[in-house]
């Protein structure tokens, strides 16, 4: 009998393991989402083992040198989480831009928005689904999102609204899970190569991957420059405001 019962509850605790912690809810629906993060806000960078060093490195410095035309870049980080992006780029003296920050969890936006307060003018949350971005098209010249796009329901249809609001020269940055991990993430996780695809197929060039973390690859890429718009111009349009927390 004893037997019996570990037969059914290993592959149980298998599986409650790779939903909660693996996978961090994502395929158990947008309310076990936000209650995991709500939950694990205050212990989720230890956990991560988030570097702000790497963060500069790898994350910030990269978009510093294609943000450099325009005078004020404003930059959106979907699911930004506690602010790593945010908050990296904002501790660089070359970046004077804004940092736009979306994620659905009310306490990881209280963390990122703590993080910044030095520099609040320049950083705005928004609590709102990434999968339809409350933004008017062509308004952002960097949009990025790290360690996310696979705990989203439909990652295809997150890259089209990103590059929707991306305007036309803007950085597109990406990271993208890689290895044996991806395979914990059906129908979520792509190739690097799949991805690159992707992103050509909704018109994006100059897409370059390349290695990161064990886990993850990072990718960029360009949205191509139109001469009626262009991000050298300061003349974008401002995100329309919708669910944004107060500094």
């Amino acid at each position: 009998m004893t037997w019996l019962w570990l037969l059914w509850l290993l592959p149980a605790a298998a599986v409650t393991y790779w939903l909660l912690v693996v996978t961090e809810g994502a395929y158990l629906g947008k309310r076990a989402v936000i209650a995991l993060y709500d939950w694990g806000a205050s212990s989720y960078d230890r956990v991560k083992n988030v570097r702000p060093f790497d963060d500069e490195e790898h994350l910030a410095r990269p978009l510093l040198g294609p943000l450099q035309r325009v005078r004020h870049p404003l930059v959106l980080d979907v699911a930004t989480g506690t602010g790593r992006l945010p908050l990296s780029l904002l501790r660089q003296w070359a970046f004077q831009g804004r940092v736009v920050g979306i994620d659905l969890s009310r306490r990881m936006l209280a963390i990122a928005q703590r993080r910044t307060f030095a520099r609040r003018q320049r950083a705005g949350w928004v609590r709102q689904d990434a999968m339809s971005l409350p933004f008017h098209d062509d308004c952002f010249q960097a949009v990025a999102c790290v360690e996310a796009l696979e705990f989203l329901p439909r990652p295809s249809d997150v890259l089209a609204e990103m590059v929707r609001v991306l305007c036309p020269g803007g950085q597109l940055l990406l990271s993208n899970r890689v290895g044996i991990d991806a395979r914990f993430f059906p129908g979520r996780a792509l190739s690097s190569r799949v991805l690159a695809t992707n992103l050509a197929e909704l018109g994006l060039v100059s897409v370059r991957p390349r290695r990161w973390q064990v886990h993850y690859d990072l990718i960029q890429a360009q949205k191509p420059t139109r001469t009626a718009a262009n991000c050298s111009t300061p003349r974008h349009r401002e995100p329309t405001r919708s669910r944004t927390m107060a500094h």
